[in-house]
């Protein structure tokens, strides 16, 4: 008898044990699998943020040690620095030229892919790929579209009898050509976002508006617009985010000219840190752009309870 109770408490025992070992296993799992990603997320993401936030605080020629500046970095940005304000109107001039731009080239073509029967799929495809190529391979072939003597779009203007101008190389064409660009290899992904939002407004509403006389037009303002306004407000925030922070089009297209008239912030940020060898100033720089980028983001934010419609 004291053997069988000795024997009953041993399998508790071991019993709980394996309960134990099993919630533990069952908690542990999870975190398992995560771990990787979390792990590249510490390494590649978190603490090179920390890093470049106490770097904006130092002088690092990157060949000599760093040196504690305080906030020299950021007197010297807005006080000693000229050319950071031609950069940052550069940036916000291309924002706000390529934001309409942008969301109505990608808006119109959502509305009308939207109403066709035949062949949509097929133009879904074509108006997207442009996302989907490298940004350097489209740089290159726009650039040489652009090139005055023997560029494809001035030898079409000849042949109407326009002569074309020097588009990146004057410094009046230079940054809207930039913008041309961009709207054509970008629109496709708020084109495809746009799509998603109108396949949820329900018909019964056009057929409603149709029956009362509305034109086309007015259902687009009446209806499309509102219905579509959390959506548009997705990627007005998307590509407001995305313009900040252009870069590869100034890289390869113009180097920043001519006389600095396309060199954005990011740019700036690359030569600070790459060419002239002012890691510290560039990092200074990057936390400034992230500032405009979240003030932008928060006021986009705090708008949007005045015109986007949830219901």
């Amino acid at each position: 008898m004291i053997t069988s109770k000795a024997a009953v408490k041993s399998t508790i025992k071991n019993t709980t044990k394996v309960d134990r070992r099993r919630k533990i296993i069952n908690i542990l799992t999870p975190y398992l699998f995560l771990l990787p990603n979390i792990l590249g997320f510490l390494v590649f993401t978190a603490l090179p943020v920390i890093a470049s936030i106490l770097l904006s605080f130092f002088e690092w020629p990157l060949l000599a040690a760093p040196k504690f500046v305080g906030l020299d970095n950021y007197i010297t940005l807005f006080t000693r620095d000229e050319e950071f304000g031609r950069v940052l109107l550069n940036t916000f001039y291309y924002v706000i030229v390529l934001l309409p731009l942008n969301l109505i080239v990608s808006i119109g073509v959502a509305v009308w892919l939207n109403s066709v029967m035949k062949g949509g799929a097929l133009f879904k495809v074509l108006f997207f790929m442009p996302v989907l190529a490298p940004m350097v391979a489209t740089a290159l072939i726009w650039k040489w579209l652009y090139q005055p003597d023997y560029g494809l779009i001035n030898a079409f203007l000849g042949t109407i009898g326009i002569q074309g101008p020097n588009w990146l190389g004057d410094p009046k064409y230079a940054m809207l050509s930039i913008i041309i660009m961009s709207v054509w290899a970008g629109f496709g992904y708020n084109m495809i976002i746009f799509m998603a939002g109108l396949q949820g407004i329900p018909d019964t509403l056009y057929e409603a508006a149709s029956i009362d006389g509305a034109s086309k037009w007015t259902r687009f303002w009446k209806i499309t617009l509102p219905m579509l306004s959390p959506t548009l407000l997705f990627g007005i925030v998307m590509t407001i985010i995305s313009s900040f922070q252009v870069f590869d089009q100034a890289f390869i297209m113009t180097s920043g000219g001519p006389m600095n008239s396309t060199n954005t912030i990011v740019y700036y940020i690359f030569q600070n840190g790459f060419e002239f060898f002012k890691m510290g100033y560039a990092s200074a720089i990057a936390w400034i752009l992230f500032a405009i980028i979240f003030v932008v983001t928060f006021i986009q934010m705090q708008l949007q309870k005045r015109w986007v419609h949830y219901e």
